[in-house]
């Protein structure tokens, strides 16, 4: 997940690059460097680590310029490097990229263009795209990208900038999200919104093949074939503040705590307690629609599809429809079967997902209705889905999702019970209890929230292992799934989850003194089934941590530790066990030294 900025405007431009590479951090990398453009020539800096490497290596060497571009690179084809971190720059270093996405042909374009002399100096598959721009080049930049554009096969985002055409950046999108930030007489381009709101709240969105040609006097936007195009000017909700730390040591643990706030943006407006009913209009897909479904498939990546788990068991309890859930960098190249009276609800935190956006492509036009459920407002899994709800969890900068994955919680169990409504599943009276207990369910993440010295303390008798097994059952078992999920993302730690029931058929035989069980057990239909599989662990020296009901005096005999959960309805119960499995994963990451926020994604030197 590479990230893009592009500055045009009054403003020093390196410290504006520089602040916006930051704020694209959590999207993962493992080198950055910028290009700034001013008095007939260009200027760059690239550095294999950190942002924070590229702010020293720049105030060593300060360049400046009028204009410019900066990157984070994520190592696709070739090493991370300085010399493969963008931008890349043609063979005259006139002409300079940068570029997020993979380009499938460029070893075809590559062996192409060393035949006609142009001479590369690194791995990466990005430079093909410089040289291709030189090649084309004969005075206008916008059409030389374009020429470019028309041999190029793959995803990809790019910006440009070139000596020969000064004052103005060309962007291009075809795959990766490309957004313009309008303001006042400055115009910032972006891989999503987070270094923009700092400037402005006015943004357009790119579609693909779809280019912006950005000089001083703002952006003109067009197609890849150079016919005009008219876009949609957003105002965007966000507040600068909303991407800081507020005094929290981490993006991760700031968004840990703002999980009860969010659950109740989520819920807002879209339930009356008067009525007994849930408000899905805003989703745009007509009533009778959700009546006639008959199915639904959920399509989602990591942990958007961990809450698709658990969204399956809202649906089939509540609105007594069958679901399957279907990881979307699978489903997009099967041979699927979808029928016509079918609900695809696919879910994807920043709406951008590329695996999540292919599968919709793939399903549009064989089911009844997608509905999109997203964060991010005008992404293009919104734009492209039939009906959207949206999750209302303002940006999410550490890298794990958490705060997130409750909204997606609580907007399936609002799609679930919205199904039963319009198919007149259950009673009336049902359906107002679930809903006055998801009302409940931020008071009781609070009370988990100011028990978390206790889970601190845990972390601190288990941050040495190496290894942990999480189990859970039913409802729960996705649950133990995101728990493991957490802990290996940013911690390091090998962490397996698995049902309850499966435990015996194989991972059984690693459980010693050294492989800590995390057991999740509230009082449900399963629980003496899981109190079964605490005894054999216990028969074989395993350590348990069990997250049970706080007041399960009798389990805490049978066990090494408890985590508290209060009281909620069984099927309600993954909006409370996920947060103790959040908390432990980030104090247990933090104790280690690691980096919570930014986890890393390339082997350790």
């Amino acid at each position: 997940m590479c990230g893009i900025v592009g500055y045009i405007g009054p403003k020093d431009v390196v410290p504006v690059l520089l602040e916006g590479l930051k704020k694209l951090e959590y999207r993962g990398y493992d080198s950055a460097g910028v290009a700034v453009a001013g008095g007939g020539g260009i200027r760059l800096c690239r550095v294999r680590g950190k942002v924070a490497a590229l702010e020293e290596c720049l105030g060593r060497a300060p360049i400046e310029g009028a204009y410019g571009l900066g990157h984070t690179r994520w190592a696709t084809h070739g090493c991370p490097s300085e010399a493969n971190a963008h931008p890349h720059v043609d063979c005259t270093g006139g002409i300079v990229v940068v570029h997020n996405g993979i380009i499938e042909n460029y070893l075809a374009l590559k062996t192409k263009l060393k035949a006609e002399g142009h001479v590369f100096r690194t791995e990466t598959d990005t430079e093909v795209i410089a040289h291709l721009v030189e090649k084309h080049f004969s005075g206008s930049l916008e059409e030389a990208v374009r020429a470019a554009l028309a041999e190029m096969e793959g995803a990809f985002a790019v910006g440009a900038i070139a000596v020969k055409d000064p004052g103005r950046i060309v962007a291009a999108k075809m795959g990766p999200p490309l957004v313009i930030g309008l303001g006042d007489g400055e115009t910032i381009v972006s891989s999503d919104i987070n270094p923009i709101l700092a400037h402005t709240s006015r943004v357009a969105f790119l579609e693909d093949r779809e280019m912006a040609v950005i000089d001083a006097s703002g952006p003109r936007f067009l197609d890849f074939k150079g016919a005009p195009v008219e876009k949609k000017i957003e105002r965007i909700s966000w507040s600068p503040l909303m991407v800081e730390k507020q005094g929290f040591k981490h993006f991760m643990l700031k968004e840990i705590y703002e999980q009860p706030q969010v659950i109740r943006d989520t819920l807002m407006g879209r339930i009356s307690l008067d009525r007994g009913e849930v408000l899905l209009a805003e989703t745009g897909i007509p009533a009778e629609v959700f009546r006639d479904v008959r199915k639904a498939v959920i399509i989602a990546c990591g942990t958007s599809s961990h809450a698709g788990l658990i969204g399956k068991y809202f649906l089939e309890s509540l609105a007594g429809i069958p679901a399957d859930v279907e990881y979307a960098s699978e489903y997009r190249y099967r041979d699927f079967i979808l029928d016509k009276d079918a609900l695809v609800i696919v879910i994807s935190q920043s709406g951008e997902t590329a695996d999540t956006l292919a599968a919709l492509r793939a399903a549009k036009g064989r089911a009844a209705a997608t509905l999109a459920v997203t964060n991010a407002v005008s992404s293009s899994i919104a734009r492209e889905s039939r009906g959207v709800l949206y999750t209302h969890a303002g940006p999410e900068i550490g890298v794990a999702a958490t705060k997130t994955f409750t909204a997606q919680l609580t907007a399936l169990a609002l799609v679930a019970l919205g199904l039963a409504q319009a198919k007149g599943a259950g009673t009336k009276e049902d359906r107002l209890a679930v809903i006055a207990e998801l009302q409940r369910i931020p008071h009781k993440v609070e009370r988990i929230l100011h028990r978390a010295g206790a889970i601190e303390d845990l972390a601190q008798q288990f941050m040495a292992f190496s290894h942990f097994l999480y189990l859970g059952r039913w409802v729960n078992y996705p649950v133990a799934m995101e728990g493991a999920l957490k802990l290996k993302e940013i911690s390091y730690i090998h962490a397996e989850a698995y049902a309850g029931g499966e435990m015996k058929h194989g991972p059984i035989a690693l459980i010693d003194e050294k492989m800590p069980t995390m057991a999740l057990i509230p009082r449900d239909r399963v629980y003496d089934k899981m109190r079964s599989n605490i005894a054999e662990i216990k028969a074989r020296a395993g350590f348990v941590i069990a997250a049970a009901d706080e007041n399960d005096a009798a389990l805490r005999e049978h066990v090494d530790a408890v985590i508290p959960l209060p009281a909620t309805p069984p099927l309600l119960t993954p909006f409370l066990a996920v947060v103790p499995l959040q908390l432990f994963a980030y104090q247990i990451t933090a104790k280690r030294g690691a980096d919570v926020d930014q986890p890393r994604t390339w082997p350790s030197p």
